[in-house]
């Protein structure tokens, strides 16, 4: 409950007005966040774009393990870049296969709603993210598909064999 409230501290920041379904998209980006020990949590983004430069991002990564990572990679725009830096810290051999934005609420200064899904070994998982960065939620909603790869594959694994 407390990261809520930080959140709802670091959007009352940045937006005029904080309305019901802001609140409601922020309690539903915490609960999305799978509650387990295997799982990857977004840090930090930070993201270089332009229409004169290559888009470069740098993502900071709280591992399983304990360990945060930082990555720089590039890409086509500023989500693929950062699709990709998350992807050298996961190393994980996935598709995006579905990208899509919406905004939570009217407004330029809008939450935005990132849904993604990703494809591996012919499963599809989807994830969600929400920000006021569409850049950022992007990353929350790749790590959300990712943790349910991941959570879900250990279920699996541990259905059939006993061991985790």
């Amino acid at each position: 409950m407390a990261d809520v409230f930080i959140s709802f501290k670091d959007l009352a920041d940045n937006k005029r007005e904080v309305t019901d379904v802001d609140l409601e998209a922020l309690m539903s980006e915490q609960h999305r966040m799978v509650d387990t020990d295997r799982t990857y949590k977004v840090g930090s983004v930070h993201v270089v774009c332009g229409n004169d430069t290559e888009p470069e991002a740098k993502i900071t990564l709280d591992c399983p393990d304990g360990e945060s990572r930082t990555v720089k990679s590039k890409g086509t725009g500023p989500v693929d870049a950062v699709c990709k830096a998350i992807d050298h810290v996961v190393d994980l051999d996935i598709e995006l296969t579905e990208f899509a934005v919406s905004a939570v609420t009217e407004g330029i200064d809008s939450l935005g709603e990132v849904t993604i899904r990703v494809a591996k070994d012919g499963s599809v998982y989807s994830g969600r993210g929400s920000d006021s960065d569409i850049v950022v939620a992007s990353a929350k909603a790749y790590v959300n598909a990712i943790n349910r790869l991941i959570t879900i594959g250990v279920q699996d694994r541990t259905a059939s064999t006993g061991v985790v």
